[in-house]
Parts: structure tokens; C-alpha cells; sequence
């Protein structure tokens, strides 16, 4: 208590201006995000705290950030760390460059691999972190009936985490049939967790049925993919996650609804996003910049991007330039282009000797990809007929379609089609509790040859791979039991390039720049294969998630998710 009284006065002398400050910075402009108004001003910090603006102050340390503009920290409301491919330390040191100063994380990957071991790692990691990484406990493992994933998470696993100090409450409740359904297990998670933050997960769901979902004290949502289904979820109450992932892009079409007056209810999240797109594009600072050159306010996206997403999480401490708030703040060159000088997180610079004050974090998940090898015959397509759905798939987005097709049929086997662009994609069971396969086809992908395989596959990540041959299936699929899981293209009977994710079969243990310059010929491998995708893995990596319409694969078989049942053909 003698501390914090301590500081408190510290806090209050330094605001008054009757000491040096421990940190200023001089001669920006402020973006007021209550007015919008850009005002010229210090920005004094004590210790982790802001503690003066609209003033002039003298600092222990003085920072000129003469024509820049100080906003505060943005906050990513929904992600999956696991999905950037790197472990919780280095996706610190990649975004928080890029002026993510909190981070709220969902490890339903590394969940659905380890259990509680899994969750328990990302607890021991937002302690660790520089950025203030804040976790959402992962309400649905398995995601479905449908799939078989490496662990089982009830109530009883999860209420004993709850009162970490870096949890905030649920995370997405991915399986709204079973809570329309009400189901007696999601029931008593919503139950143990009415007062604490439930995230939502409802794709398409409108109507009577949204009600009924909402009515279970579910407040947000990251899966809207369009502006009706926007406008319906902000009129019910809802919070909406406006994402832009590596995979799944829904900025340019919600843009419209990033307005002044609705700003107060939108916040932005990446959910999956890759070091490679990270270095390219940008995280939260480009979805920034989209927004506004897409007609958002400035106001309306710096609020996304802060205030809003810490009111609807309940961070009551930050998002505004003002005294006593958190002094989580990023430096830009203007508004327009979000263009990063300079960040701060708890009123410590950004810069490797921050990182370097950290502790360190023992991988876990090692040797988690425990799959038989296999040979080509595992990946015969047997039928009844030539005729069959596939999976159609759409770019930049994770919702698919379901595609009739007839298939060139021999000895009761269907068979690729690369005319029609129909290849194979099949689901290897590799958690060692059963040897499932099931394979089906998939168009969209524009492959010619060869075959992509990937042990990231949401959400209980068992081995996804897609292939115009199966010899080359196969040969994709045990390069990834050897190297402990990650991304392998193969063609001709050899591997063109890898990945290995070793960490549960989902993050490397390199660094992100090494992550990110190995995505580079594995994406050129998979282009050679006639890949026309952006994003291929991540792409790969959707396929198995029996959440999002219309239609997936598990290990179990071909899935039709708005029925929520296996497709028997």
C-alpha cells in the first residue's frame, strides 16, 4: 500500500508540473479522440501513466516528436497468436512495432492440441510479454463432435484459470448450434462465466436464432462478413470485431459501418495473421490506414482501434492521450497513413532493450504430431458414383461452398480433375488417438500438380493437405511426422520447400524475421504447383473447420455445417 500511495503522489507532482517528469515527449500534436481534434501539446508519463497533456513539461528524459501525432495503443480484440506461427515472445516483438500495445488472445489452437498444458503456456507467456497480452479462455474443445482434436476442455478445466489477472473471461463461443441447441455442457461454461466477457462466434446467424444466441449473454463478434449482417448484430446489442487476417479479409466490405456514430461499438482484430503479411502490409496500423482511405473518419478508425476495444473488454485504464490513463501511445507521421515512429507500452520505449528485460519461455507441445506415415492408398476417393460435392473455396475468405461435380469414376474411385480444377484434400488423424483419414475434393485452388500439406488446421490442427496426386499427398504428409509438423510442399516425389512448427505441431521456434523469410519459397513452391491463392496454407489450414458454412472436412469425413452433421455420399 505504501508504494502505491508513493506513486500515486509521484504521479500527481509530476502532472502539476512541480517535478520533472519521467519521460515527455515534445512538440507533437495530440489526436483527441472525444472531439477529434489534433491538439498541439507534451505528453508527460510517470512510470507507466500519463500524467500531463495541454501543458508545457521538463522530463528526466525529453523525446522531440515535433510533427507527429501521438494517439494512443492499439488493441487487437480477438487473435490467435498460435496462428503467426511464432511463439508468444516473438509475435511481441513483431507487433508491437507496429503499435500493438495490447493484445487479446484466444489459444483455442494450442488447446485443442495440449488441453490445459496449452493454456496454462499462454498464461506463464502474457506475464512475460512486453506488450500487455491479455487471454480469453477457450470455450470450445473441441470446436464440434465432428472432428477428433488432442484434448477435451469442460467447465471444470476452465473456471480454475478464471481469476488469472490476465484473464478477461470466454473466448469465442464458436459452437452456436450447440448453444441454440442448449446443449448442457456450453450451457454450464455461459453459466460459469455470466459475469465475466463472453466473445461470440456466429457466422450467418440472424434473426430469432441470433437472438436466442445473444440472449446467453454472448456480446461480440469477429465472424461478420457483411454489411446487413453488420447492421442486425449493432441493432441486437452486439460488438463487432471488424477482422482482417491473412486468410480472412472482411475490412473492405464492413468499412461502411466504421462510422463517427457507430465507432463506440467497433473495434478491429487480425484473428490470424502471418509474420510475411505482417512485414508486407502491416498489422492493426494497416487496417488503420485501409480504413480510412476506404471513407472511414479518422476518429471512427483510431477509435476501433483503441478506445472502443478497451471499453468493450472492460480496460478501463487506456485508449485516450489524457492524464491518468495508461501510457500505451504510438507516435505516427500523420493520421492518414498510420506510418509508426515510435511506440510505448506502460511508458517504456519500444526497442530491443525492452525485449531484452524479459523473462524467457520453455516451448512446449514437442513431438505433438504422433500421425502413421502413410502411402498413396490412403488418399483413394471410394463412392458410390462419379457425382459429389466439393468444397469450393473462396479468396480471402474462410466461408465455403458447396460445389456439385462429376468426377472422372474408376473401379469405384473418384479421381482428380484438373480441368475442372478439382484436386483432393484429405484430413490425417494426428493426435494418436485414432488413425482417421478422410478425403474428399476441393476447388478454388487452381493446382496442377504436386500437393501442399499442413499440420495447422483449425481447430483441432490434425494434418490438412490438398494434392493433385497422391504420391506427392503422402510424401507432404510424413515430411511433416518427421519435422514435428508445420508446412511442406512437395511435387515429383520430393519436398520443394518446409516449415517445421514444432511447438505443438503450430509455432517455430525461429525468430518472426526467420519465419517470415521462410514463407517466402514456400509460397513460391506452392505457386509453381499452379496455386493461384494468395495465402495457400492458411487457406489449407480452413478447410477442416466445421464452424464456418457451408461446407468442411474433419478426420471424421466431409462435414455439412449448416445441417451440423457428416455428409454420408
Amino acid at each position: 500500500m505504501s508504494d502505491a500511495i508513493a506513486y500515486l503522489a509521484r504521479a500527481i507532482e509530476q502532472g502539476r508540473g512541480l517535478s520533472q517528469a519521467d519521460i515527455v515527449l515534445k512538440g507533437g500534436r495530440i489526436f483527441d479522440l472525444v472531439t477529434g481534434s489534433l491538439e498541439k501539446s507534451d505528453v508527460a508519463i510517470c512510470n507507466d501513466r500519463i500524467v500531463g497533456t495541454y501543458g508545457d513539461y521538463r522530463g528526466a528524459v525529453e523525446i522531440d516528436v515535433s510533427g507527429k501525432v501521438i494517439v494512443p495503443g492499439f488493441i487487437d480484440t480477438h487473435l490467435h497468436v498460435e496462428s503467426s506461427l511464432i511463439t508468444p515472445l516473438e509475435f511481441d516483438r513483431c507487433v508491437l512495432a507496429h503499435g500493438v500495445t495490447t493484445a487479446i488472445c484466444d489459444p483455442h489452437e494450442i488447446a485443442n492440441v495440449l488441453g490445459v498444458t496449452g493454456l496454462q503456456y499462454f498464461l506463464d507467456a502474457s506475464m512475460a510479454t512486453a506488450m500487455d497480452l491479455r487471454v480469453q479462455l477457450s470455450s470450445c474443445v473441441p470446436a464440434t463432435h465432428l472432428e477428433t482434436s488432442g484434448a477435451r476442455l469442460e467447465v471444470d478445466d476452465l473456471f480454475p484459470l478464471s481469476r488469472h489477472p490476465k484473464v478477461l473471461g470466454l473466448a469465442e463461443f464458436m459452437n452456436f448450434p450447440g448453444v441454440l441447441a442448449r446443449d448442457p455442457a456450453c450451457l454450464a461454461k455461459l453459466a460459469a462465466f455470466h459475469d465475466r466477457r463472453i466473445d461470440g462466434h456466429s457466422p450467418l446467424l440472424r434473426g430469432l436464432d441470433l437472438n436466442g444466441y445473444l440472449s446467453a449473454g454472448i456480446r461480440t463478434d469477429h465472424e461478420v462478413t457483411n454489411v446487413p449482417e453488420a447492421l442486425e448484430k449493432l441493432a441486437k446489442g452486439m460488438q463487432i470485431l471488424v477482422r482482417e487476417g491473412s486468410v480472412s479479409k472482411d475490412l473492405h466490405a464492413l468499412a461502411p459501418i466504421i462510422t463517427e456514430r457507430n465507432s463506440p461499438f467497433i473495434a478491429l482484430c487480425t484473428d490470424d495473421r502471418n509474420p510475411l503479411d505482417i512485414a508486407e502490409e502491416g498489422h492493426l496500423d494497416f487496417m488503420i490506414r485501409t480504413a480510412i482511405r476506404l471513407g472511414a473518419p479518422p476518429i471512427a478508425a483510431y477509435r476501433a482501434a483503441s478506445i472502443s476495444g478497451a471499453r468493450i473488454f472492460g480496460l478501463m485504464d487506456r485508449g485516450l492521450v489524457a492524464p491518468g490513463w495508461r501510457a500505451d501511445l504510438v507516435v505516427i507521421d500523420d493520421l492518414e497513413t498510420c506510418a509508426v515512429s515510435k511506440v510505448f507500452t506502460a511508458g517504456r520505449l519500444v526497442g530491443e532493450a525492452l525485449f531484452a528485460t524479459r523473462g524467457t519461455l520453455a516451448p512446449v507441445g514437442r513431438r505433438s504430431v504422433k500421425a502413421r506415415r502413410v502411402s498413396a492408398r490412403d488418399f483413394v476417393a471410394k463412392g458410390a458414383g462419379p457425382s459429389t460435392q466439393a468444397i469450393g473455396v473462396t479468396p480471402g475468405k474462410i466461408i465455403t461452398q458447396r460445389v456439385p461435380v462429376t468426377l472422372p469414376y474408376v473401379n469405384g474411385e473418384r479421381q482428380v480433375d484438373l480441368d475442372q480444377d478439382m484436386v483432393k484434400v484429405a484430413v490425417v488423424a494426428r493426435h494418436g488417438i485414432n488413425d482417421n483419414i478422410a478425403t474428399a475434393f476441393v476447388h478454388g485452388f487452381g493446382m496442377k500438380r504436386g500437393a501442399i500439406a499442413s499440420s495447422v488446421g483449425h481447430d483441432c490442427h490434425n494434418i490438412t493437405v490438398v494434392g493433385a496426386n497422391e504420391e506427392d499427398m503422402a510424401i507432404a504428409v510424413n515430411r511433416l511426422i518427421e519435422i514435428e509438423g508445420g508446412f511442406a510442399v512437395a511435387e515429383g516425389g520430393r519436398v520443394l520447400a518446409e516449415l517445421a512448427l514444432p511447438v505443438a505441431g503450430l509455432m517455430s521456434l525461429l525468430s518472426f524475421e526467420e519465419v517470415r523469410e521462410a514463407l517466402v519459397p514456400l509460397r513460391a513452391a506452392a505457386k509453381s504447383l499452379g496455386v493461384v491463392l494468395a495465402e495457400p496454407f492458411l487457406q489449407v489450414a480452413f478447410l477442416p473447420l466445421p464452424v464456418i458454412p457451408h461446407l468442411k472436412i474433419t478426420d471424421k469425413g466431409l462435414v455439412d455445417v449448416d445441417r451440423f452433421e457428416l455428409v454420408r455420399d
